[in-house]
């Protein structure tokens, strides 16, 4: 019993829940005491410094001068200059008028009365947080599909069985397909990959694949001017200051989850919520900070261990 009333006690004083997010958090049982809590509290506040000069448009990468900036994403008002925050509102503006217009059939395929179908290619991190966001968040029922948006199926590796077996399960509706081309670079080799074996599927059904075919992608990258050469049906950029690891909120995530229905601007606000969260000086209060300790402790601060 005096065991039950000390584990329940401990609960209560390591237990952390982040309002307006519906997560908690609980670290009561990872077996640090408080002492090494406490010695840990001076680095997790140099930490929160060193993370708050990135937020500020500090160059993270110096061997390509370049920042780190995808919480810009979901609040462009903590961008550091003005240019950016246009950029990243003008781009979600148009993010929306695509998907809308692909939707409601005023953007549709040349042999189709509107797209059905949406196929995703990219590796990585072009393709994780597009997954993510679709197996968490999209279930289309089995009436009014078009309602719900696009069903959407991904090429997210070079095996020719899968590409195979996705082509043949999409059969006739590749001419309702709308292929999305995902690469940073514009030149992964892996997505190329993908893309000529689409591009070769549509050949067998004479289907113009340009007519069916939108791209994210760095600025002027090789993808991109493919794109622009071949009008594709839409060309949206992915910045140099977004890691494809953590791209999900910008088209690279946003683009795919409003073709699919998803309410995007709901995702946006909830991430910066969660962001604010994340900020908060008081470790106690903050779940990223907490975990990150938590994973620390496990690994004796050299990583001997994995945290799921």
């Amino acid at each position: 019993m005096n065991n039950d009333l000390s584990h329940w006690k401990r609960f209560l004083e390591w237990f952390c829940q982040s309002d307006g997010t519906g997560i908690s958090l609980d670290i009561s049982r990872m077996g640090f005491d408080r002492s090494w809590w406490d010695t840990m509290q001076s680095s997790m506040a140099n930490a929160l410094v060193e993370m708050e000069k990135l937020e500020g448009g500090a160059v993270a990468n110096p061997d390509e001068n370049r920042m780190v900036g995808h919480y810009w994403l979901r609040n462009p008002d903590i961008a550091p200059n003005d240019e950016i925050r246009e950029k990243i509102r003008e781009n979600l503006d148009s993010l929306h008028h695509f998907s809308e217009r692909v939707l409601d059939g005023r953007i549709k395929p040349p042999n189709a009365k509107r797209f059905s179908r949406l196929l995703l290619i990219g590796i990585g991190g072009s393709a994780l947080g597009p997954q993510l966001l679709y197996q968490a968040l999209e279930g289309i029922p089995e009436k009014e599909k078009s309602l719900s948006g696009l069903e959407t199926f991904f090429i997210d590796n070079t095996d020719p069985e899968g590409m195979a077996r996705i082509y043949k399960k999409l059969g006739d509706s590749l001419k309702e397909t709308l292929v999305l081309v995902i690469s940073k670079s514009g030149g992964t080799v892996e997505t190329r990959n993908g893309m000529l074996e689409t591009r070769n599927a549509f050949k067998s059904k004479n289907l113009n694949f340009a007519g069916q075919a939108v791209a994210v992608t760095g600025e002027g990258s090789l993808l991109a001017q493919l794109a622009h050469s071949e009008e594709w049906l839409g060309v949206f950029p992915m910045w140099d200051w977004v890691g494809g690891r953590t791209s999900v909120t910008s088209a690279v995530g946003l683009l795919p989850a409003l073709l699919q229905g998803i309410d995007v601007d709901a995702f946006l606000e909830g991430a910066k919520i969660m962001d604010g969260h994340t900020r908060n000086p008081d470790i106690r209060k903050n779940p990223a900070a907490m975990l990150a300790l938590m994973w620390h402790h496990a690994g004796s601060g050299r990583g001997d261990r994995a945290m799921v």
